[in-house]
Parts: structure tokens; C-alpha cells; sequence
């Protein structure tokens, strides 16, 4: 948290930050360190596995007093600051799209219910060859509050993707991801290696 808190002090496009969370050690570090940074305290049941994702997204949309939402969550410890700015500016400059997400490029042979999803297996490419499909990564999304509450999803009807680098997009889920974002942190911060350019 309080490392994506720094990365988002460094967006100079963003006019508050908002820590949305149930964790009292989360809360006090924001009150000690953070002075500009608001709370909302989350609600058991929105932190919890009964809550969908899609209740999920709408809440954060009930509870947020905002035009344009930036989610930005934790759980993407390195997309950095010019990326989000360049997600915002996107968002603000397109006409023609109702959110932009940070996406990445996926050259895998997928397969679904037995079936191949994006290849013929009788004339199988090479993987650079394979479709241009993305994936979402959750590094960062905007999107209207508006359009947030009504989807119930931080993904709209018409989006606009930003392809990050493989590092910007470790999203940590598992105790594996987890473990994969602290070696590059302490490499990065630690050690002062430059693995994010």
C-alpha cells in the first residue's frame, strides 16, 4: 500500500487518493504518514469472498465522491507513474471510449472445454505469430463513476487498452505472486536495479 500510495503521489494528474480498505494496520499507517491521503473503511462484506467482483466495483463506485475513477489497486505493486498518467490522458483526450485499462499482450497456445480458443492445432504457428489477444491486469483503469455504478465493472462497453511491460503488470493473487513481486522489489528498491524500464 504504501508503496502504490508513493507511485500515485507522483501522478500529477490526480486530484485525491482514496485508501478503500478494512484493515486497521492499513488505516493507521495512512493517518501517521499520509496527511493529504482520505480513508474509507471498508465494509466487512466487501472485503470478504461472499462479496462478486461485480458488487465489488459498484460499491467502490457508490462510496467514492468522484467524476472519474481511477482504480488503482495494491495488488499491482509496479505500474508506474507514467503509465497511469498516460492511462488518464487517454481516458480524457478519446472521444469515443468509456474507460482505458492497462492490459497484457498474451502469445500462449489457450485452450477451453477441450477446444483450442486462438489457434489451429493442424497448422500451429509460432508463438510470436499467435493473435493479438490481451488480458487485463488490474494495473490501473479509468472510468467514469457513472459508468462504474451502472456496469458494475471497472471495464466498459467500449474500452481503450495500454499494454504494460510484463513487470507493470504482476498482479499478486497467489502466494507465488506474492513471492515473485518481492524479489523484483528488492532487487528494484533494495538493490537499486533498474528491472522496471
Amino acid at each position: 500500500m504504501e508503496l502504490k500510495i508513493k507511485t500515485l503521489l507522483q501522478v500529477p494528474e490526480l486530484t485525491s487518493i482514496v485508501v478503500n480498505t478494512n484493515s486497521e494496520e492499513a488505516i493507521d499507517i495512512v493517518n501517521k504518514s499520509y496527511s493529504g491521503v482520505k480513508i474509507h473503511r471498508r465494509e466487512e462484506y466487501y472485503a470478504s469472498s461472499k462479496c462478486s467482483g461485480s458488487e465489488f466495483f459498484r460499491h467502490l463506485g457508490e462510496v467514492t465522491d468522484t467524476d472519474i475513477f481511477i482504480y488503482c489497486p495494491c495488488t499491482s505493486p509496479f505500474v508506474k507513474p507514467k503509465t497511469i498518467s498516460q492511462c488518464i490522458k487517454t481516458f480524457l483526450e478519446s472521444g469515443d471510449c468509456d474507460c482505458v485499462s492497462t492490459v497484457s499482450s498474451v502469445k500462449e497456445f489457450l485452450w477451453l472445454d477441450g477446444k483450442p480458443v486462438n489457434y489451429d492445432p493442424q497448422h500451429a504457428p509460432n508463438s510470436q505469430d499467435l493473435p493479438d489477444i490481451v488480458a487485463l491486469n488490474f494495473g490501473t483503469t479509468v472510468v467514469r463513476r457513472d459508468d462504474l455504478i451502472k456496469n458494475s465493472n471497472i471495464i466498459g462497453k467500449s474500452p481503450k487498452f495500454v499494454i504494460t511491460s510484463d513487470i507493470e503488470a504482476i498482479d499478486i493473487d497467489t502466494p507465488l505472486d506474492f513471492y515473485i513481486a518481492e524479489q523484483i522489489y528488492r532487487k528494484t528498491v533494495l538493490e537499486g536495479k533498474d528491472l522496471l524500464e
